[in-house]
């Protein structure tokens, strides 16, 4: 990632430096990182460009780990455009790092997509590309939901080893229950990529097995997993009862109702809650039909869904998750927002340089203002220029 050069004071703002601690203050940032901050008055910077933050919130720049798409791009369009206009979307959203999530497909295509995020510069104007989140294929079709069961597979060692060899999935969603699958979770532990169960129907013991093996991330916690019952917890059971797991939550309203939110919330505490968004191609676009492989995906009144009405993605930004996240369990703001940033990064184990407020730590950063309305982004310590992103020219 290109770090800027200038420098910049924020001054007068609400700085969330820890969970649950928040103070008035300034922040300075320089060569990229965050380089000193303060409660009270700002020192002088003569060289620092100013920032009038008026009271706002300063946070760390939202990390979004499960995201395929916005503004008619997907990551497994292979294509490098693509993956810039994505970028730039979702930093007018917040986001300052995000995994370019795949769906299940063929091998080449799966190979293609991987060696194009690989290839893929950081936009001067976008959210930093931290490598892949790799959902499928090796996962369970009872389970599918809204990825091709066609393709859907048991992991060989000849072909995921093609996948990691190419050195950018940072986090693998798979089926824990078949033993395929296992071998392939015990080598990402290896190379220290994180391993998550997604689209499973492991019960209880297979889901707990897999933990002991390495497992440590829930994908869209709730959604297409075994559920939860008082005589057989299922995969929802374990994951919510094992402290070492971090889960995942599509905040929309939509996938999880805001019950269970809180339910979830009150399960495992703030410091194991990811949100993301898990949104597709139709993000920041209007209603309507979206191809997604060779089917079509439509949109109606903010649902996504495939003709049978599997619920396919989102079309959810992560500043709208956090938003509804408070509204659903009434967490205030210095509890919740590490679930975007502080919670994810330490997941994929980069918070030695993002997800919080320190000195030496990057200058990703977003102010929000007393609605929770995104005002400004900086990624690197380089504000995003909203007026002149190009995500305002959707790729089609």
């Amino acid at each position: 990632m290109k770090h800027s050069n200038r420098s910049h004071l924020f001054v007068d703002a609400q700085l969330h430096i820890a969970p649950g601690r928040a103070e008035r203050g300034w922040l300075l940032t320089e060569g990229g990182v965050i380089r000193d901050f303060g409660a009270g008055p700002a020192p002088d910077a003569p060289d620092a460009v100013q920032i009038d933050a008026h009271g706002a919130h300063l946070l760390p720049g939202f990390i979004d780990v499960h995201v395929h798409g916005g503004l008619n791009c997907d990551t497994m369009d292979g294509d490098l455009r693509a993956l810039s206009t994505m970028a730039q979307f979702y930093a007018r959203h917040g986001v300052t790092s995000f995994l370019a999530t795949t769906w299940s497909a063929l091998h080449e295509e799966t190979l293609k997509t991987l060696q194009r995020i690989a290839d893929a510069a950081d936009t001067p104007n976008g959210a930093h590309l931290l490598g892949a989140h790799l959902e499928g294929p090796y996962l369970n079709p009872r389970f599918c939901g809204a990825q091709d069961p066609r393709v859907i597979r048991r992991a060989t060692p000849a072909e995921f080893a093609e996948y990691l060899d190419i050195g950018v999935v940072r986090l693998l969603s798979l089926a824990p229950e078949f033993d395929e699958n296992l071998a392939l979770l015990d080598e990402c532990v290896r190379r220290g990529i994180t391993v998550s169960l997604a689209h499973s129907g492991a019960n209880y013991e297979q889901t707990r097995h897999a933990i002991t093996r390495g497992l440590r991330h829930s994908t869209h916690t709730f959604n297409a997993m075994s559920p939860f019952n008082h005589r057989e917890p299922g995969a929802v059971g374990a994951l919510l009862t094992s402290p070492e797991v971090d889960c995942e939550l599509i905040a929309d309203g939509i996938h999880v109702h805001p019950a269970a939110m809180q339910l979830l919330v009150q399960a495992i505490g703030p410091q194991r809650l990811i949100l993301v968004s898990d949104s597709m191609r139709a993000a920041g676009m209007p209603d309507g039909a979206y191809k997604v492989d060779d089917r079509t995906i439509t949109v109606h009144n903010g649902r996504a869904t495939l003709p049978d009405g599997t619920l396919a993605g989102s079309v959810l930004t992560l500043d709208a998750a956090l938003r509804n996240l408070i509204a659903a369990t009434s967490l205030p703001l210095e509890l919740a927002w590490p679930a975007t940033s502080l919670n994810p990064a330490r997941n994929l184990g980069i918070d030695n340089r993002k997800g919080r407020i320190a000195v030496g730590m990057d200058a990703d950063l977003v102010q929000l203002d007393a609605t929770l309305t995104v005002q400004r982004t900086m990624v690197a310590g380089a504000i995003i220029d909203f007026t002149t992103d190009s995500s305002t020219e959707p790729v089609r």
